[in-house]
This record gives structure tokens, sequence and C-alpha cells, in this order.
């Protein structure tokens, strides 16, 4: 509901220095309940029954390198044991036959040191793609006490 601007003298009005808030909040709840109706289809898509076909294939059809750092820290490509050396040039030959991603598993065991050399080494040489693998998370068993004297 909107004042009347007060009257001071015959055909002079002050006036209203007050802001109307109304508007802005009813524009601003409106553009609100707009976004949170359309911010879920444009996260998921349009659901579609996709039909069948004998030969697709999945996009991901190339397996990524695979780096093992063992707990004496010696370095694997696969299953083949790589000197540090040849480290770099044996990842990047494989790289061209892979999706480009290089998996590093770590023994639990290794020298964390020699994990970061690795990383280092490939970072160093232009392998960007480097994903850490680790294992399914379980309670790790507590130490028994020692026995005090």
């Amino acid at each position: 509901m909107a004042m009347k601007p007060r009257k001071i003298a015959e055909g002079l009005y002050q006036p209203l220095a007050e802001i109307n808030v109304t508007p802005l909040v009813d524009v601003m709840l409106v553009l609100l309940i707009i976004f949170m109706v359309t911010a879920p289809m444009l996260a998921t898509g349009i659901k579609v029954n996709l039909p069948g076909a004998r030969a697709a294939q999945p996009l991901e059809a190339k397996d990524p390198v695979i780096v093992v750092v063992a707990k004496d820290g010696s370095v694997s490509v696969g299953k083949d044991q790589v000197s540090r050396e040849a480290l770099a040039a044996t990842v990047k030959d494989r790289l061209g036959q892979s999706n480009g991603v290089v998996q590093l598993r770590g023994d639990r065991e290794a020298s964390y040191g020699d994990v970061v050399w690795v990383m280092d080494e490939l970072a160093a040489n232009g392998v960007t793609r480097i994903a850490i693998v680790s294992g399914v998370r379980r309670s790790i068993p507590a130490k028994p006490p020692s026995p005090t004297p």
C-alpha cells in the first residue's frame, strides 16, 4: 500500500524517501521458483528409452596404463618391470594405445617417497592424467598395548 506524500505548503510536497521492496521481493521469489524448477532438468537431461544395437561399444573401450610401485621400490608398467630411467618413455609409448589415463597403484608398505617420485617423474615428462588407485577401506586392527614393566 503506497503512502501519500506529505504536503508542506500550498503546492509543495515533501518527497517520499522510502523504498517499496514488495515488488522486488515478489520478482525475486518468482525467479527463485523458476530456477528451482528448471535446475534439475538441466543437470540430468531428458530421460529416453534408448534402442539396443548389436554392434554398440562402450565409450571407454581402451584400458588405462597401470603403473605399480612395489614395497621394495621397484616400478612396473602393467606386468612388465621397468627401470626408473625408462619409466617415462615406457608410459608414453603405452598411452597411445590406452584411454590417456595412468593409474598409479602403490603398495601399502611402499615408501611414500617412491610413489611421489613416480608421480613427479611422469608429470615432468608431460603425463598429467594420473589417478591414484586405492582399495576398499577396511578397519585397521588396533595394536596390542605394549606391556609395562
